[in-house]
């Protein structure tokens, strides 16, 4: 984006997602430094605001991109080539599809998102280190806990330097336990999280991006095609001074029906145990004197 007047006296432009002014008699010289800040002679000028609203317009339009790819990874779901395809021009998109491990129809149709053409096809770096051509009608940016080459897919990641848009490869996963006790419909791993007050927890869920339900820090999941509700029990804030988290569970999509941990998916238990983790990691750690 070039530079506009701002006056007589400055030009301004966005920069790196922010406004930054530069003398007007600058032009493209060497000498046309721009500002530390904003002068205050032009910070209520009508093209410094517009730019300012736009600025700000940029971010959230980058962050409902990365929301809704994220969505698309966490739930596994299927997404038309084709859509992909129109939305890559937009660097918005583009930064948070970027480097995604997609999937296409085979097993061997796997690898990084570099590119998406008018004509729907993608260009992956494969396993192999190869750019191949894939034309699929869906493909799924699976969550990290399906993907049965993570490992080998973080280290080439990394020795290609990788560095993705939406946390996928590098998500905290959580493998459910073949072991498990088939009455069970809780797990304590991750209770008694104590925090300041109710909130201090609450604000730690909803900063995370969980919802306070009742006497619950809930999570709504999509596995499989069911939906599932993980949640985190939180203590009454009218009964006491201080804050406890409580156990994990899951319940059905509605969140009247609990289940069983056996049959909870891969996907809904490896969330519902990084909200427990998140809550347990952000508690009130206690000074030398108050242990």
């Amino acid at each position: 984006m070039g530079w506009r007047s701002a006056g007589d006296t400055y030009e301004v432009a966005l920069v790196d997602g922010r406004v930054v002014a530069r003398s007007a008699s600058a032009g493209d010289g060497p000498e046309g430094k721009q500002e530390r800040g904003l002068p205050a002679a032009i910070r209520d000028r009508p093209e410094v605001i517009e730019l300012q609203r736009f600025a700000e317009w940029l971010d959230r339009h980058a962050a409902e991109c990365a929301a809704q790819v994220t969505t698309w990874m966490v739930s596994s779901l299927p997404v038309p080539t084709g859509l992909l395809a129109r939305v890559w021009p937009d660097e918005a998109w583009q930064a948070a599809l970027r480097d995604a491990v997609v999937v296409g129809d085979g097993p061997d149709d796997v690898g990084f998102l570099r590119d998406a053409d008018d004509a729907g096809a993608l260009r992956v770096v494969n396993l192999d280190g190869e750019t191949v051509r894939l034309t699929p009608r869906t493909v799924t940016l699976p969550h990290p806990v399906l993907l049965p080459d993570l490992e080998e897919l973080r280290t080439f990641a990394a020795e290609l330097g990788v560095v993705q848009g939406v946390e996928q490869l590098h998500r905290a996963t959580w493998h459910k336990p073949g072991d498990l006790d088939t009455a069970a419909e809780s797990i304590r791993e991750f209770a008694d999280a104590e925090y300041r007050s109710w909130f201090h927890l609450s604000a730690r869920a909803t900063s995370l991006g969980y919802t306070i339900s009742g006497s619950s820090i809930t999570d709504r999941i999509r596995d499989a095609g069911r939906i599932f509700t993980a949640r985190v029990g939180m203590s009454d804030p009218y009964a006491e001074e201080r804050a406890w988290t409580g156990d994990l569970s899951w319940s059905d999509e509605d969140g009247h029906r609990p289940l069983k941990l056996t049959e909870v998916g891969p996907v809904a238990w490896s969330e519902g145990m990084r909200m427990a983790a998140a809550l347990h990691a952000g508690r009130t750690v206690p000074a030398d004197g108050d242990r």
